[in-house]
C-alpha cells in the first residue's frame, strides 16, 4: 500500500483508493473489511486532527469533511457502512453478509445502530476524554480555525456545535452523561446478543462484528476496558477473538500513530474516573 498525506493534487492511479486516518473509527471499519477480504488498496492519509479534511480538493470528494472516502475506478463512495456493503458486493469472498434473511436482518440492525447511535456516542467520548487535549496544542487561533472549519452538515447536522462543546467543556458538556450512558447501553446489548451466538449476527463473523470492532477498540485505547471486562464475560471473549484476527492488527493497530496512541492512552486514563462517576449515576 502506498501511504500518503493528503495533497491538493488528488492521485488517481490506483484502482482502489481510501482516504482515511488512524483516529477515525469509520475508516477503521472499512480497513477491517478490506483486510478480511484481502483486497489491496492505496491509502491517502488525512490528519483530521490537523484539519486536512477541510482542504478544498478533499471537500469536492466528501463535502461532509469526514473520512473515509473510497474511490474505486474513479467512482466516489462515501459513508462507511455503505462502503462496507459495497466492498462485500464487489469482492464477495469471503462473504461478510449472511445469506439467511433473518441473520442478514440482524446484521443490518447492528450496522444501523452503529450509524444512528453508537457512533453518535463515540465521537463525544473521544473528544471529551482525549482529542480536546490534543487539539489544544494547536494554539487558540488554529484551534478556532479547526472548529470553524467543520461544515454545518457533517457527522450529524448539529456536530459543529456539539464538537465545540466537547472540546471546550469536556465532560461538563450539556449531553456528556447521556453520551457515556448511550455507549454503555450498547455494550450491554452486545453482551445480551452474544449469549446466544459467538458473533453478533449468528455463527459467522459478519459486517456487524466488523462494524462494532472499532468502537470497542476505541475504549480499549482510552484505557476504559473495565466497561466490559468486569461483568460482561461474553463481550470480553468476543473482543479477545476479534483481537486475535489478523484483520485487527492490519486494520486497527498499525494505523494509530505513536503520538495519537500515547494521547488516547494517557488522556483516556486520566478521564476514566469521570466516566466511572457518570456510569455510577444511572
Amino acid at each position: 500500500m502506498n501511504i500518503s498525506r493528503f495533497s491538493r493534487g488528488l492521485q488517481k492511479e490506483a484502482m482502489l483508493e481510501l482516504y482515511h486516518h488512524g483516529s477515525s473509527v469509520c475508516a477503521a471499519k472499512v480497513r477491517i473489511v478490506l483486510a478480511e477480504k484481502g483486497v489491496e488498496w492505496t491509502g491517502h492519509y488525512l490528519d483530521i486532527l490537523e484539519g486536512d479534511q477541510f482542504e478544498p480538493a478533499y471537500l469536492k470528494l466528501n463535502p461532509k469533511a469526514v473520512v473515509p472516502t473510497l474511490v474505486h475506478d474513479g467512482k466516489v463512495i462515501t459513508e462507511s457502512t455503505v462502503i462496507c456493503e459495497y466492498l462485500d458486493e464487489v469482492f464477495p469472498e469471503p462473504p461478510l453478509v449472511p445469506t439467511e434473511p433473518f441473520r442478514r436482518a440482524k446484521m443490518r440492525t447492528w450496522t444501523k445502530a452503529v450509524d444512528e447511535e453508537v457512533h453518535r456516542a463515540c465521537g463525544p467520548m473521544t473528544f471529551m476524554a482525549s482529542h480536546r487535549h490534543t487539539l489544544m496544542r494547536l494554539g487558540p487561533e488554529r484551534l478556532e480555525e479547526f472548529l470553524q472549519g467543520t461544515p454545518p452538515d457533517s457527522v450529524t447536522s448539529d456536530w459543529k456545535t456539539r464538537k465545540r462543546d466537547y472540546v471546550e467543556q469536556g465532560f461538563a458538556a450539556p449531553d456528556a452523561a447521556r453520551m457515556v450512558h448511550l455507549y454503555d447501553r450498547y455494550l450491554a446489548k452486545m453482551e445480551a446478543e452474544l449469549a446466544s451466538s459467538p458473533w453478533l449476527a449468528g455463527d459467522a463473523y459478519s459486517l456487524a462484528d466488523a462494524g462494532m470492532t472499532p468502537y470497542l477498540a476505541r475504549l480499549d485505547m482510552l484505557q476504559m476496558q473495565t466497561m466490559w471486562t468486569k461483568g460482561r464475560p461474553k463481550l470480553s471473549r468476543w473482543f479477545e477473538r476479534i483481537q486475535a484476527r489478523p484483520s485487527y492488527t492490519e486494520a486497527v493497530d498499525r494505523w494509530i500513530p505513536d503520538q495519537l496512541r500515547n494521547d488516547l492512552s494517557m488522556f483516556g486514563a486520566r478521564s476514566w474516573p469521570e466516566v466511572q462517576r457518570i456510569l455510577a449515576c444511572a
